[in-house]
């Protein structure tokens, strides 16, 4: 059984080595052995004003956004309460009263 780590970018267990790379056959990436224990950290997701944000947090909005698919915007200033906190690009997942389940990106949002 492989002791390797699984690929960074698509997650198959199929990596193999090659010289000091690792290598994965499914999606082609390569990276060193190094960078898969720097992954292994854990990520801090931080708000505008670099404060660290934790699952069940409350925080408002720094800026009007305009919701995807819609005409409406949440405004500034808005409180979203008990947030989860998500890998990828929006990393915050929220329920806003009046607008329903969303994404957020943190880099909009500050701590309460």
């Amino acid at each position: 059984m492989s002791t390797l780590p699984p690929c960074l970018q698509c997650n198959s267990g199929f990596a193999y080595q090659d010289g000091a790379q690792l290598v994965c056959p499914e999606c082609g990436h390569e990276w060193s052995p190094a960078a898969t224990a720097a992954s292994d950290e854990q990520r801090v997701w931080k708000d505008a004003h670099g404060n660290a944000l934790q699952d069940g947090d409350t925080v408002t909005l720094i800026k009007d956004l305009k919701v995807k698919g819609s005409s409406s915007v949440l405004k500034v200033g808005t409180k979203v309460k008990n947030i989860r906190l998500v890998e990828g690009d929006h990393d915050i997942d929220c329920r806003i009263d009046g607008f329903g389940s969303m994404q957020l990106k943190s880099e909009f949002v500050k701590k309460v």
